[in-house]
């Protein structure tokens, strides 16, 4: 155990938690909220980094060596979160209680967002970008916190690309939609029990695909890896999603929109440029209620204070098993396809609503078809994106009977 790194993570989460509960208004205002999201935030990052629980990864090694589980603890994850982000939905509105001297409902509306061609080129991007700068959104922030001074400069260059594809939104934010900008709600459209009843066989089908190419590579699916312990890992994949379907769940009943990552970064690269007297405020993306985002700065968003949570929970996760050891080497390749990666992730995320959080796993547990397209798209460009690692022999070869790109 680490104690000092231990404590300063303790200490930000805390102090993070308190300026997000003063910036919304406190008990008064909606201070109680945001303090909880901080805290949701944290726990993520305390199980993303001790199962190493990513999208990156998981589908790099389905492609490279034929091995699913990663995947599957997706599904997972998707399966157990649709079971309580689907009902909030629908009656939600009708959980009302006190809290604090306050009425709270659980009124969740999910994102229900329509499928483009700006939407399937940031995929595509994101896809390449994530293999090239090594983590998702959701894993960049937990490898930061664990200490990889690589994933801070793919968090840098990140930012800087969600920025910079907000200034270009009067370019891209008007490209062709499907379906007349209207989003399609499974939910809406099939009810709660047929959405349920779609989501599991749509989810099984991808589960039998997974083990059909495992089998078929390897004869059989490789061994599950399990929980060692849940204060100091590592955790089982298992282990990992059912946490993170709390996460989604808890998020979406205390904010009422599920789990995103980079809204906040395109907030962040935002109020740095506004500090750097970039006109920000002028540009065609930073009106209307995303103004007021600006307005309330770093700690009073909700998808910023759970990033930053997510940060320092990895951080304290690190910290308990005794691995927070930032290494400060680093070589040209990993420089340059950390700033690229960055990029093309912050850049793709903002034109396709947002990456494998946000968009893909957000628009799956809300029922909408987006979500699903944003996959076919951000899955070819990891395909791509896997490919490029390998010509830039970013991976240790495999066996050759075994390889595959």
């Amino acid at each position: 155990m680490q104690i000092r790194s231990l404590i300063v993570s303790l200490l930000a989460i805390v102090g993070i938690a308190a300026a997000a509960f003063s910036e919304r208004g406190g008990l008064e205002g909606r201070g109680l909220q945001y303090l909880l999201t901080t805290m949701i935030g944290a726990g993520a990052g305390f199980a993303l980094y001790h199962a190493s629980f990513g999208f990156t990864g998981a589908w790099r090694r389905l492609v490279r060596e034929r091995r699913g589980a990663g995947l599957r603890a997706q599904l997972i994850l998707i399966g157990l979160t649709c079971l309580i982000t689907f009902p909030l939905m629908v009656y939600g509105r009708e959980i009302a209680f006190e809290l604090a001297g306050q009425q709270v409902s659980l009124r969740s509306a999910g994102n229900i967002l329509p499928m483009g061609v700006a939407s399937a080129l940031g995929a595509f991007m994101f896809g390449i970008g994530m293999q090239l700068g090594g983590g998702c959104a959701s894993g960049t922030l937990f490898t930061v916190g664990g200490g990889s001074t690589r994933m801070v400069i793919t968090l840098f260059f990140f930012v800087a690309g969600s920025v910079l594809a907000t200034a270009h939104y009067d370019v891209w934010g008007s490209w062709p939609f499907l379906n007349n900008k209207r989003g399609i709600s499974l939910v809406s459209e099939f009810g709660l029990t047929g959405a349920l009843l779609l989501m599991g066989l749509l989810l099984a089908t991808i589960w039998a695909v997974t083990i059909w190419i495992e089998r078929r590579a390897h004869n059989t699916p490789e061994p599950r890896r399990k929980t060692r312990s849940l204060l100091t890992g590592p955790w089982s994949l298992v282990a990992g999603a059912v946490a993170l379907a709390l996460v989604g769940g808890a998020t979406m009943a205390v904010t009422g929109r599920p789990w995103g990552v980079t809204w906040g970064f395109a907030l962040w690269g935002a109020e740095a440029a506004d500090a750097l007297n970039f006109d920000v405020r002028s540009w065609t993306y930073w009106q209307g209620w995303r103004a007021a985002a600006l307005d309330h700065g770093i700690f009073g968003v909700a998808t910023s204070v759970m990033n930053l949570g997510i940060i320092f929970g990895a951080m304290a996760a690190a910290s308990l098993a005794g691995h927070f050891a930032p290494v400060w080497r680093l070589s040209a390749r990993d420089i340059l396809t950390a700033v690229i990666g960055g990029l093309l992730m912050g850049y793709g995320a903002r034109m396709a609503y947002g990456c494998n959080i946000g968009a893909y796993l957000g628009g799956v547990v809300s029922g909408s078809l987006h979500g699903w397209w944003w996959l076919i798209w951000g899955f070819s460009g990891s395909f791509l994106g896997t490919r490029l690692r390998a010509i830039l022999e970013m991976d240790p070869p495999l066996p050759k009977a075994r390889a595959t790109v």
